[in-house]
């Protein structure tokens, strides 16, 4: 997808929101970096061995593909060409009030697996002992 095309979408999906929505754009097949790279060398006249393409891995943090929604997460209906609405999971109260009154005394670390544990449906409210990561059981 060019650069104009995806700024459309986005325009597009702007028009479309009525407040809160979560809007998924499909933005069309992935291309790759390296079939990216040797088609502006060979569009700048030049060979991919004239010019070469070093190869340095992946840093810390890339990902080779990106995963925002699973598909139970997004409305299999489109409401505009190439734009779907993800459907948003409730989260029980409980827990939020629970982890908003114990937040000030948690590390870091602490708020950061509690909330990928809140957002991925692992943390459950046991009132015996407050917030239970199921993963630790």
């Amino acid at each position: 997808m060019t650069i104009p095309e995806a700024s459309r979408l986005v325009i597009q999906a702007g028009a479309l929101a009525k407040g809160g929505e979560i809007f998924v754009l499909d933005m069309g097949e992935p291309v790759k970096i390296v079939d990216l790279a040797k088609n502006l060398i060979k569009l700048s006249g030049y060979t991919v061995e004239e010019i070469g393409i070093e190869f340095t891995g992946i840093r810390p943090g890339e990902k080779m593909f990106e995963e925002l929604l699973n598909e139970n997460e997004v409305h299999p209906e489109q409401v505009f060409p190439k734009i779907h609405i993800g459907k948003a999971t409730a989260v029980d109260e409980a827990i939020l009030r629970d982890f908003m009154e114990r937040f000030e005394g948690m590390s870091e670390e602490e708020v950061r697996e509690t909330v990928v544990g809140i957002a991925n449906g692992r943390v459950v409210v046991n009132p015996m002992v407050n917030i239970v990561d199921l993963s630790s059981l």
